[in-house]
């Protein structure tokens, strides 16, 4: 397993901290995804290969930006 870090934009309540993660866990590989609000920062866990523009395009079609 490995783990990517990403900066997202735009949240700022457990609502939008579950829509992220509740986004990016269906993409396929994807283990664990852990949201941390202060900071912004989305640890995403993966198995095999991630596909990066995938993550990407969940975050934003769930409302928030990638950085």
């Amino acid at each position: 397993m490995a783990t990517r870090v990403y900066q997202v934009k735009g949240m700022s309540c457990d609502h939008c901290k579950a829509a992220v993660k509740k986004a990016i866990a269906g993409v396929p590989g994807v283990q664990e995804v852990d949201v941390d609000l202060a900071t912004g920062r989305v640890t995403v866990t993966y198995e095999g290969d991630l596909d990066d523009a995938r993550v990407r395009k969940a975050v934003e079609e769930a409302g928030y930006e990638v950085a």
